[in-house]
């Protein structure tokens, strides 16, 4: 998505320092584009520079483009915001480098710069202010947006919808959206909203909190809830702030960084007085352990940040690290699993979600290939660049194996983009969270239906 002429406007000038023609509040940070020597060790890694070929987008690239700018050579205009945008931050080719270089970072940190030098106006200022800042934040806003959708699903306005195409009049990326919408339910937050303790089953051997999420507690509340019932077969009592709010990832990757601090303080508090926060969305962990980042110039926060940022897991390694019980129930069913980027690519964690699946009786696991490339979700990134992100969606379809019942993972916007992935390719999988399969073994095991 390019930005037109009506689209944009300058921004005010702040002056704390400059860097070229970075001028403006929280500064791109030079260390991180210092080791680069643009070897290409990342392009093949690369998934815009794998669909275009082209060299502005690849992380080298963007790179030089970026340090261009703070070298004075280059204006922030269009010819540069387009690259810088189209990047998924899909954090593969850090993972590439030899040298490590933090391009995903650098990538956030700039689009901080554009938003602050040209802020949205029209339209899309509207709808990414309603979301970002008018929704996502706010709990009961959210729940309210929850309400319509379940609405929209029981009331047969969904079927009407889908029976007379009304749903084409949408522009078809969003119209594919909505046909793999997944079934509304209460949302935990508002489930256990009296309840202090989630008690474990037998000897409590911990204590957690479980960050429950935006798009997950609305769209995905079920595997929040079989999360909660796999902690609590595991010894965890579980509790769930409710002063917790939105992770502020989608705010950071749009360049709205003050809104990302603000979340980030009201989580830091939210889940101060806690040990563990147990996290099943991977962009939402990879968030967290990167408010220190938020707060490199405010020595009060970015202390808090680390401590804070030290306390967060993801749900497929604490289980891996504690010890988790295995099942006893067979599921019989072929699995492939697909790495989310920020947790191959952005937390490290690639074994301890295969170990699990694998430890289940029956469980089958099958081999895909290149399971770490990015499928093209990247948060909002598959609405704000549909045929992009389509593009990168086929390449990875193309490597799921067809011989497989479930795709696992664990992230919810690539089991939205997966689940498209699936209808659009004409393929029957069904897309499921690591945590779903360990708790449907467990719950098999107790007498119950077996969901696979």
């Amino acid at each position: 998505m390019s930005l037109r002429e009506s689209d944009i406007k300058q921004g005010p000038v702040c002056t704390p320092g400059s860097l070229g023609n970075y001028l403006w509040n929280d500064l791109p940070d030079p260390n991180k584009w210092a080791d680069c020597v643009h070897c290409g060790m990342c392009l093949e890694s690369c998934p815009t520079y794998e669909q275009t070929g082209q060299e502005q987008h690849s992380p080298r690239g963007r790179v030089h483009l970026m340090k261009s700018v703070a070298e004075g050579k280059l204006e922030i205009n269009e010819d540069f915001i387009d690259p810088i945008f189209a990047c998924l931050d899909c954090r593969a080719c850090t993972t590439a480098c030899p040298a490590d270089v933090d391009v995903g970072g650098l990538i956030e940190e700039v689009r901080g710069q554009i938003r602050q030098a040209i802020p949205l106006t029209g339209w899309k200022a509207f709808v990414s202010k309603f979301f970002l800042q008018g929704v996502f934040p706010h709990p009961t806003r959210l729940h309210a947006l929850g309400n319509l959708l379940k609405l929209y699903q029981k009331s047969g306005l969904q079927k009407l919808a889908r029976k007379t195409k009304l749903i084409h009049i949408m522009p078809q990326h969003l119209a594919d959206m909505e046909a793999i919408l997944p079934e509304i339910s209460e949302p935990v937050r508002k489930k256990y909203k009296h309840v202090n303790v989630i008690k474990a089953k037998g000897e409590t051997k911990h204590t957690v909190a479980l960050l429950t999420g935006c798009v997950m507690d609305v769209m995905f509340s079920d595997i929040n809830e079989a999360t909660i019932r796999v902690l609590t077969r595991n010894g965890n009592d579980v509790v769930i702030p409710q002063n917790q709010t939105c992770c502020g990832a989608l705010h950071v990757h749009a360049g709205d960084r003050e809104t990302g601090r603000e979340l980030a303080k009201q989580n830091i508090e939210a889940f101060q007085h806690v040990d563990r926060v147990i996290v099943n969305a991977a962009g939402c962990g990879c968030m967290l352990k990167e408010y220190p980042e938020l707060f490199r110039n405010d020595p009060v926060w970015h202390e808090k940040a680390e401590e804070f940022s030290r306390k967060v897991e993801d749900i497929s390694k604490y289980l891996y690290d504690t010890g988790y019980e295995i099942p006893k129930a067979q599921l019989n069913t072929r699995i492939t699993y697909h790495d989310a980027c920020h947790l191959a690519h952005g937390q490290g964690i690639r074994q301890e979600p295969r170990a699990i699946l694998s430890s289940i009786p029956g469980v089958e696991m099958v081999y895909m290939p290149n399971a770490d490339r990015c499928c093209g979700s990247a948060g909002i990134y598959n609405i704000t660049h549909p045929e992009m992100a389509g593009a990168v969606l086929k390449s990875k379809m193309e490597n799921v194996p067809e011989d497989v019942e479930l795709i696992s993972m664990g992230n919810p916007g690539c089991m939205l983009q997966m689940a498209m992935g699936v209808l659009k390719h004409g393929r029957n999988q069904k897309v499921v969270h690591t945590v779903q399969l360990l708790d449907w073994a467990y719950q098999k095991e107790e007498g119950k239906e077996d969901r696979t």
